[in-house]
């Protein structure tokens, strides 16, 4: 891929043409199980597959969480190197959520596994957690911008817990939040690359958006539309109708299953709201 188009330009081009929804893989046993597949590394890859499958060409985009893989070890680790081949071949942005943040070579390790040309787990971007210091993400920022791959970076996120991190102040002549520190390195980050390939991981369902994105050009993934109760007319008011941003979506569609119709139907009335 490292003669590809940056991510951002390959992101703007797919969302323009199929919208900018983003649906998750999340498979729950519950929602394996809902179904009708057993909760095994059979139901596992029928449902993740068939998710694809059943969208493959109407939306931009597909996040995998990989600790769902990852709870089956070698097995579920094949099944979603499968399931990223097959979001390529749908002409689709994957996103693989590992959520990883570490020091030096582990940091470096994990960006090969992600993000190098040729790693079986390679995903077009991943998740990453800048709580290490942001400076921790180089390796994969880097490793990003050699492969015209992306990383999105967690900033606001919307579970109650992460506020006594991310809105913490740091004692300096700026006086910034953390999530606005993120968000201006993340700025930073884009600039010395000269393409916006680091996004910024922001929830759907905070009330008010109590982060600045001045300066800020990336996309944003904004996780928590349908059964965490988020909506698509609230996202619009957060964001003011920024255009680079993904509405990340996963039981609510993937629910609508195993009927591809009704799959795509789902998808169709979230893009469409």
């Amino acid at each position: 891929m490292s003669e590809a188009a940056p991510f951002a330009s390959r992101l703007d081009a797919v969302a323009a043409e199929r919208g900018n929804l983003c649906v998750g893989i999340d498979p729950h046993p519950a929602s394996v199980t809902g179904w009708g597949l057993p909760d095994d590394v059979g139901g596992l890859e029928k449902f993740s597959r068939g998710l694809v499958a059943a969208l493959a060409g109407d939306v931009a985009c597909f996040k995998p969480q990989s600790a769902f893989f990852e709870a089956f070890g070698a097995a579920g680790l094949t099944v979603l190197e499968t399931v990223l081949r097959d979001i390529a071949d749908a002409g689709a942005i994957s996103i693989l959520d590992v959520k990883r943040g570490d020091i030096g070579s582990t940091m470096d390790a994990y960006a090969r596994a992600y993000l190098a040309d040729g790693a079986p787990l390679a995903a077009d971007a991943i998740t990453a957690s800048p709580f290490l210091g942001f400076g921790s993400l180089a390796p994969a920022i880097d490793r990003a911008s050699a492969t015209g791959r992306g990383v999105f970076v967690l900033a606001r996120t919307s579970n109650p817990e992460g506020a006594q991190v991310q809105r913490a102040l740091e004692r300096d002549k700026f006086s910034f939040s953390v999530a606005r520190r993120i968000a201006h390195e993340a700025a930073g980050a884009n600039t010395a690359a000269g393409t916006p390939l680091v996004g910024l991981v922001i929830g759907a369902t905070l009330a008010t958006l109590d982060i600045s994105l001045n300066g800020f050009d990336g996309w944003i993934l904004a996780p928590g539309i349908g059964a965490q109760g988020g909506d698509m007319a609230h996202l619009r008011t957060l964001f003011r109708g920024r255009r680079r941003l993904l509405p990340t979506v996963s039981r609510a569609v993937a629910d609508a299953g195993p009927d591809p119709a009704r799959l795509k139907d789902a998808a169709q009335s979230l893009l469409q709201a």
